[in-house]
């Protein structure tokens, strides 16, 4: 804006300093407010601004609705007068005067633009936006025009009010109830039967879950039927009846009450049964008949030691479980082979027949039915005192066969038996032991424990022929000698060999044992106790699982492992000496397989707990125990070499000298010995 005047005369006011620039056109600008008074005046607010009596500032006014030309004049102090005669914009400066006390002279020239002067109406805008950062209402220098009004923008309160969606509260949320069944199920499956029915108890939800029948597939109380009460099992067999494919029950004596009242709907919802065992329970007989009756995919049936059964139930099984393939039925005293026979008649899938202590092994026609089936890969007549030799003979080799003139052996067709237990049947001899040999090839296991007639002889051919055999039990066979265990030594089975147990063997000594152990790479067990044996053995046991150790390959960071347990307690050539090279052994460095020793009862504590530390990797404790227990033995034996017991000590040294000495010369035991003194001093 320009004066336009025709004289230049001086104005009547000192007239401020002359700005430039930016700030020269914000002094010029007439601030527009939204006052509460032009409600009262009667003016229309503008329509950048809400209402609620705060101020705010967005925009100024270029012209004036008292100004002839549309201009305004001055610092923002003129303004449009209303009807009443009062000011409609706020101000700076307190009573401001009115459009009629002007600032400029009447007589000022003022220069009009050219489209004023041309008499159109004027296109440029009349306001201006402010910018941005001058603005007091709006944040972050932000505004929206406002539609159909050119040039006008909107502050922060011309904004449209969005109203924030309320947020509702949520409901309870239950895990288990919203979990899938299938997915609660799978959870619970990692839980033991007594944890789950502990869960049982904390809610009716909880309740049905834990008793749903998917997770009693496998029923098997082998190890908490102390715990769990008669109602509870009951309840989970009923619930869980047409989903259980094995039923353990072995050792359930509180079950006989419950029999009686729920045995019936037990027998009705169980028919899908595979695997059933009822080892030591009191169940009466019909309830087992109910079993056998409605469960005809029998697979496995183990009905040990129950008074109550009978051929009866043999029986029934014979005609309704043809797909039966385990039998065990041994400490049946109401059974017999005439039960049996029926049922290998029947049931041609039949490869494991368990019958300890039952009668009748002396029927040769049940044992040459079992000779012409040739299914049975493992049979099992401990304590069956009527086999004898003959029993054996048409067993394996049926009755009048063919000999081979050159062998002098018969000619038949080989057994499949893989696990033949002969133990504690005193009427076998050589003669009928030694059947076995050349006819038994794929055997594994062999038990002749307590069969107090066998010789060397009797073993001598089953060792040559049977190179599978990894099982070996001869426990108080007290005629073998050493070169049983030499023969074993040099046969083929010597290098599969895992299990020997030679207790009560107390003709068996170093001779013998030392070749077993050099010979015999997998031993795992050895049973030696109450033999002779001294602290060689267990020297060269220690010495043969350390070369095994170093062929296995190294695993970082891994502790070790039981790689061959020892008995050798009651052996009275053992002593502290060889007991300490068994656990100087075990506590070299970097072992991953050591040795456990059963022993003496009077360092048996000491073993136990350097076992321990070995086995928890901590070498260092293991070490510093072996050495104070070693200190500790040789200052007891210096303290009562002098004292009280020292002669008996003496000669219980002398006797196993001597006794040692027999070994190695290869003479018996017993008979006169020749003189070891160094002669006679008088002479």
């Amino acid at each position: 804006m320009t004066p336009n005047s025709t004289h230049g005369g001086p104005l009547p006011f000192e007239q401020p300093p002359k700005l430039k620039g930016r700030k020269r056109l914000l002094q010029s600008l007439q601030r527009m407010s939204s006052s509460p008074s032009l409600a009262k005046m009667g003016r229309v607010p503008s329509s950048a601004y809400l209402g609620g009596g705060k101020g705010s500032m967005s925009c100024v006014s270029l012209s004036s609705s008292a100004s002839k030309h549309g201009h305004s004049y001055g610092n923002s102090y003129s303004s449009t007068q209303s009807t009443a005669g009062f000011s409609t914009a706020p101000t700076s400066v307190a009573s401001t005067p009115g459009p009629e006390s002007q600032q400029f002279d009447p007589g000022a020239r003022i220069r009009l633009l050219d489209s004023e002067l041309a008499g159109h109406a004027p296109t440029a805008p009349k306001s201006v936006p402010l910018p941005a950062v001058m603005r007091s209402g709006s944040r972050e220098g932000v505004s929206i025009a406002t539609p159909g009004v050119v040039g006008v923008l909107e502050d922060y309160f011309s904004k449209p009010i969005v109203r924030v969606k309320e947020l509702r509260r949520k409901k309870n949320f239950n895990l288990w109830s919203e979990m899938p069944q299938e997915i609660a199920m799978h959870i619970l499956q990692f839980l033991r039967p007594k944890e789950i029915v502990k869960c049982s108890a904390v809610s009716k939800p909880w309740h049905k879950m834990c008793f749903d029948g998917q997770l009693w597939r496998n029923l098997d109380t082998e190890e908490y039927y102390q715990d769990i009460p008669a109602a509870s099992l009951t309840k989970i067999m009923t619930r869980a009846g047409p989903f259980v494919r094995d039923l353990n029950l072995r050792g359930c004596v509180q079950m006989p009450e419950s029999w009686g009242k729920d045995g019936q709907n037990i027998t009705d919802v169980c028919r899908n049964l595979e695997y059933f065992s009822l080892e030591g329970c009191r169940i009466d007989r019909s309830s087992v008949h109910y079993f056998l009756l409605r469960n005809p995919r029998l697979v496995h049936i183990n009905l040990s030691s129950m008074k109550g059964l009978s051929n009866s139930a043999l029986r029934i099984i014979a005609q309704n479980c043809q797909q039966l393939e385990h039998l065990n039925i041994s400490w049946c005293q109401n059974v017999d082979t005439r039960g049996l026979l029926r049922i290998v008649q029947s049931c041609s899938r039949l490869k494991d027949l368990r019958a300890g202590e039952v009668k009748g092994f002396d029927d040769k026609a049940f044992l040459l039915e079992l000779f012409n089936r040739n299914t049975l890969e493992r049979l099992v007549l401990s304590h069956c005192v009527d086999f004898d030799d003959e029993c054996l003979q048409v067993l394996i080799q049926g009755v009048d066969p063919d000999i081979d003139p050159l062998t002098e052996r018969a000619v038949v067709q080989p057994r499949n038996l893989r696990h033949l237990d002969l133990s504690r049947c005193g009427a076998l001899t050589d003669k009928g032991v030694q059947y076995l040999a050349h006819n038994v090839p794929k055997l594994c296991g062999l038990q002749l424990s307590h069969c107090d007639e066998l010789t060397d002889d009797a073993l001598t051919g089953i060792f040559e022929s049977t190179s599978f055999l990894t099982h070996l039990d001869l426990e108080e066979l007290e005629r073998l000698s050493n070169s049983s265990l030499q023969t074993l030594a040099k046969s083929a089975c010597a290098a599969k060999l895992e299990h020997l147990n030679i207790s009560f063997c107390e003709n068996l000594g170093d001779s013998g044992m030392l070749h077993v152990i050099k010979s015999c790479p997998q031993l795992r067990t050895l049973f030696m106790d109450n033999t002779r044996v001294s602290d060689l053995v267990l020297t060269e046991a220690a010495s043969q699982v350390r070369a095994r150790d170093r062929v296995i390959p190294e695993s970082p960071k891994s502790v070790p492992i039981v790689g061959l347990h020892l008995v050798v307690y009651d052996c009275q050539n053992v002593t502290w000496t060889g007991v300490r090279e068994i656990l100087s052994r075990n506590t070299e460095p970097n072992r991953r397989e050591v040795v456990s020793l059963k022993c003496f009862y009077g360092y048996q504590d000491t073993v136990n707990e350097h076992m321990k530390r070995v086995l928890k990797g901590d070498a260092k404790a293991a070490g510093r125990l072996e050495r104070k227990w070693a200190e500790y033995m040789v200052a007891s034996e210096e303290a009562g070499a002098q004292g009280a017991g020292a002669r008996r000590r003496r000669r219980r040294l002398r006797e196993a000298a001597m006794v040692h000495a027999d070994e190695e010369e290869g003479g018996p035991r017993g008979g006169r010995r020749r003189a070891r003194s160094g002669g006679c001093a008088v002479m």
